[in-house]
């Protein structure tokens, strides 16, 4: 039996979580999917797949042959459109992940511009608050803050963003503008649990360092909901640079703190290593890289000033 066959069959039951389901995007009977997915197993001497009833889960074995098999499916097809002069044509579908707020802020306006000049493409925007594993998800290409720590993904740094308590200037004529980290025990905290998963916060000035313990009178795992208290005069947010820049430029809201923030954090495009990048994915990564930058360098600039 085929070998690519197979592997493209274990990846369609992957990516759309059932045999019936792989059978009809692979135009295939459900018998034949179950046919070609034993052979697999029977081939590899590993179980690959956990069936129940209710859910497909991988096994350990599955999980590392998974990632073999996309990668080695992206490179045949990637080889494939370059046999027949296809290689710089972008076309296909593309799936993008960032953070909720990034991706209704700064990221989906960049792909819709991207659709509107790429029209041999479609895009996914995944926007999700967890750091998604893009092998296995069959993600492209993927918009993270933070250190890297996987060494097995390729990146392009975007810039840099920056953490900031802001809160509106009516807040501060009312309730005063905090000067010492320790003055925000007399504030009212909205606690955004995206950005602070600990009511803990630790900060270094100089060569002090410190912590301070606060106790959110708001709590709430969506930016946009605790930017619209902050900016109704409802209490102190901590915040990115990118969410805050135009409330900042405006006035609405006002930075807090800045000289015990801690150092700005990277913003990088990742995608998987591969021998051959997909046309699909060298044109976001061209298209998109100097606008996400522009859009990140003119955030963190807002809070520097």
């Amino acid at each position: 039996m085929d070998r690519v066959l197979q592997m493209e069959v274990f990846a369609a039951i992957n990516d759309s979580g059932s045999f019936v389901q792989a059978a009809d995007r692979l135009r295939m009977s459900p018998p034949a999917i179950t046919r070609t997915m034993n052979a697999l197993e029977e081939r590899l001497g590993v179980q690959l797949l956990t069936r129940s009833t209710r859910q497909l889960t991988l096994t350990d074995a599955g999980t590392r042959f998974l990632i073999a098999t996309r990668q080695l499916l992206s490179e045949i097809e990637a080889a494939e459109k370059m046999a027949v002069g296809e290689a710089g044509v972008a076309q296909g579908h593309l799936t993008v992940s960032a953070s909720m707020t990034f991706s209704r802020m700064i990221a989906a306006p960049v792909v819709r511009a991207f659709l509107a000049s790429h029209p041999r493409l479609s895009v996914s925007l995944i926007a999700v608050d967890r750091v998604t594993n893009l092998v296995e998800e069959g993600i492209d290409v993927a918009i993270r803050i933070g250190d890297l720590p996987d060494s097995s993904l390729m990146a392009k740094r975007l810039g840099m963003v920056r953490r900031c308590f802001v809160a509106s200037p009516e807040y501060l004529n009312r309730r005063g503008t905090p000067s010492d980290p320790s003055d925000l025990k007399l504030h009212s905290i909205i606690g955004f649990t995206g950005i602070m998963s600990s009511h803990d916060w630790h900060y270094k000035h100089g060569k002090t360092r410190g912590h301070v313990h606060l106790s959110p009178r708001l709590e709430v795992n969506d930016a946009a909901t605790g930017l619209a208290a902050a900016e109704a005069g409802e209490g102190i947010i901590m915040a990115l640079s990118y969410m805050v820049a135009e409330q900042l430029r405006s006035g609405q809201l006002v930075p807090l703190l800045i000289e015990f923030m801690p150092p700005a954090e990277p913003i990088h495009l990742v995608y998987p290593q591969s021998k051959i990048v997909a046309p699909k994915v060298r044109a976001f990564l061209d298209f998109a890289t100097d606008q996400l930058s522009e859009s990140i360098g003119e955030s963190d600039l807002a809070v520097r000033t």
